[in-house]
């Protein structure tokens, strides 16, 4: 029995050597692999745990405006941000953390954590709409108190840092704020399909999201720095390993004056103030030799600091809301209305080169029949016979209507020639009506300059949706406006059987610039620099420059010619004469009473145009001095009434502003006081000022 033991023993014993014989062979296998086979893998990454690289963001680039004043511009602030990821990686997803920092900066948790969690579907704002895996800035305003606190207790507040950053201030307030832009992040979305993107962003830095923002946003940008820190295994820095320093962003310089600025907001404030109904207004003031864009301004408009440090909900409604007039969007390029009157510059043109004379006689009658439907000239009234050039200052209508319905006859009428002239049509796209002018502004409108061409495709595409409703009406709008339900089952019916026929009545509507002409107040203001200037379209530029820090040029930003117009220099000598009696002489001489026309003659044009269901569009584009043109002004005003009454008015306040004149005659300061736009662009030194 005993010796039975002894054997069962022994046998344990061989089994347990063999066994850590067995260990020992696996321990040393593994060393091997551990130690030669992966040992240069292994290394590399011991050295990452030891270290972290931080990502300096670059100081991006000022934007200043003709004479060096800043629009945009940096300041520092301490600012409090957090590590979503590593938070997450935390018991709790970083509960306890995100409690204490809500105690250190007096604010509720949920704040916090409304301000990091993901933008999407459903998620209200604040939310973070940026990468997932950058630090998410929740507190842009911290005392240095709270900074230090955060930074001295880190282990308290791991994922969590306080560092002083650079973020934009606008000392213009709302002034220009469309046409500035406004910054956020970038999404992770946007680093995966943008090509190169990863190289270029940091991931703390933001984006440009409209405007000269977004246009010029890699030049303002800049190239971030690297800090390769050493940590220890707590995340405590011990020193630095290795640093390229940030190359900060380029300054933009623009054509944009900042006291003309100023002066067309205040003006276009007021003037929607003036008229009850008004929705929305814009004003542009370019070179008239250049198209450099002097000031551009959109109502109702707002602050673009009210994106810095996050968004409410509330606020970004507010920003997209047709009950507060949509102020994220300018109107100045975006917004297209029927032009009115303004557009007849274009029609005498497009006349002219059909050959109808330059100094010819023609009748005013207070109505004409286009076809079977008359048109009546403003309030029915007959002036006479008259030349192009009076026709142009007292605004005569039924001029064009005659014109236009010749044209439209010449073409083969309702039956048209296989190949159409359209003058009208044609002159207004050689005007640069119907397509974008190509500003330096994302989103620009087109506007429309309809044809026969036009009215096929717009048949083609809502046939279908006009034959329905001619045969069911309009259930919906008869429940309230019985008789606008039949005007629209008899206008659905006509459109579903010959929708396609350029009729005479659009080819009458469309030399008055209404109908379904539609413009941007930028189109307008560049065909009239090219009208009154050198006859050159040009595409305009808010942007002038771009300089290094140290002042040395990168590059000068050019306005590009994109056309010459096709009528003489006589001939556009003869319109601007025309034009040049419109304020003093003309349907805007009771908005220019008392201005001074001696010391600087207003050339212009009213507009008041029809809009269905609304109060009339009104505006005024105009340019001065009357004989050698500086300036060109364009106002419009959404719901204003007639051009004399809102948009003219709005204009002189801008000239008042501009000349230094005031309602009085007393002496005011001038926003320019060479009464001229700037040649070029202000010399930047080294130290970053401006050369004066």
């Amino acid at each position: 029995m005993r010796g039975a033991d002894m054997i069962r023993m022994r046998g344990r014993l061989v089994v347990l050597q063999v066994l850590v014989v067995s260990l020992l062979a696996l321990l040393a296998v593994r060393l091997w692999q551990v130690q030669v086979v992966r040992g240069d893998e292994f290394v590399v990454a011991a050295t990452e745990t030891r270290t972290r690289d931080v990502v300096v963001p670059a100081v991006r680039g000022q934007i200043l405006d003709s004479a060096g004043r800043p629009l945009v511009r940096n300041r520092t602030r301490l600012v409090v941000s957090v590590d979503r990821t590593s938070l997450n990686r935390m018991e709790g997803n970083g509960r306890g953390v995100l409690q204490r920092l809500a105690t250190v900066l007096d604010r509720r948790p949920a704040d916090l954590r409304e301000r990091i969690r993901a933008c999407g579907p459903g998620i209200a704002r604040p939310c973070w709409p940026g990468s997932p895996y950058q630090p998410i800035p929740i507190d842009d305003n911290v005392t240095t108190r709270e900074a230090l606190q955060i930074l001295e207790r880190q282990e308290e507040f791991p994922g969590v840092t306080a560092e002083v950053q650079a973020v934009r201030e606008y000392p213009g307030s709302s002034a220009g704020a469309q046409a500035l832009g406004y910054l956020q992040p970038i999404t992770q979305a946007e680093m995966d399909r943008r090509a190169g993107s990863k190289a270029v962003f940091s991931g703390v830095d933001l984006v440009g999201r409209d405007g000269l923002e977004s246009v010029y946003d890699s030049a303002l940008r800049g190239v971030p720095g690297i800090r390769r820190m050493q940590v220890d295994r707590l995340g405590k820095v011990i020193g630095v390993e290795r640093q390229v320093p940030p190359t900060p962003g380029d300054t933009l310089i623009t054509s944009i004056d900042a006291k003309v600025q100023a002066v067309t907001e205040k003006a276009l404030a007021e003037a929607m103030k003036s008229a009850p109904k008004a929705d929305g207004a814009a004003a542009v003031v370019l070179d008239a030799r250049t198209s450099r864009v002097i000031a551009l301004a959109s109502a109702p408009t707002y602050n673009p600091a009210i994106w810095t440090g996050g968004i409410s909900e509330v606020a970004y409604q507010r920003l997209l809301s047709g009950k507060t007039g949509k102020p994220l969007v300018s109107r100045a390029i975006k917004g297209e209305f029927a032009p009115g009157s303004t557009f007849k510059v274009s029609s005498v043109a497009a006349m002219l080169k059909d050959g109808y004379p330059l100094n010819g006689q023609y009748d005013c009658p207070g109505s004409f029949m286009v076809g079977s439907r008359p048109f009546n000239n403003f309030r029915g009234i007959g002036l006479g016979t008259l030349t192009l050039h009076t026709a142009l200052v007292k605004s005569c209508d039924t001029i064009f209507y005659k014109a236009a319905y010749e044209q439209w006859l010449r073409d083969g009428g309702l039956k048209p020639k296989a190949k159409t002239k359209e003058p009208m049509a044609t002159m207004a796209r050689a005007f640069g009506f119907g397509r974008p002018t190509g500003v330096d502004l994302p989103g620009e409108s087109a506007g429309r300059i309809p044809d026969r061409h036009w009215k096929k495709d717009l048949w083609s595409a809502t046939k279908a949706d006009n034959c329905r409703h001619a045969k069911i009406g309009y259930p919906d709008v008869a429940k309230s406006d019985p008789s606008r339900a039949a005007f629209l089952k008899q206008l659905a019916y006509e459109n579903c059987l010959e929708g396609y026929q350029w009729r005479p009545g659009d080819a009458a509507n469309f030399s008055i610039g209404q109908g379904d002409v539609l413009v941007t107040p930028l189109q307008l203001a560049a065909a009239y620099a090219a009208l009154v200037g050198d006859g050159r379209l040009r595409s305009p530029r808010l942007g002038w420059a771009l300089v290094r820090p140290d002042g040395t040029m990168v590059k000068e930003i050019k306005t590009p010619v994109v056309r010459k117009l096709p009528i003489s220099a006589k001939e556009r000598a003869y319109i601007k004469g025309a034009l040049s009696e419109v304020a003093s002489d003309g349907t805007a001489a009771g908005a220019f009473v008392g201005f001074p026309m001696d010391k600087v003659k207003i050339g212009g044009k009213t507009g008041t145009a029809e809009v269905y269901g609304k109060a009339d569009t009104s505006w005024f584009a105009s340019f001065a001095p009357a004989d050698k043109p500086r300036f060109v002004v364009v106002v419009m005003v959404s719901q204003g009434g007639m051009g004399s009454q809102t948009a003219a008015p709005a204009a002189r306040k801008i000239y008042e502003g501009i000349y230094g004149f005031t309602p009085t005659g007393d002496k005011a300061p001038a926003a320019l006081p060479a009464h001229r736009p700037a040649s070029e662009p202000p010399m930047i030194k080294r130290d970053g000022t401006v050369a004066r």
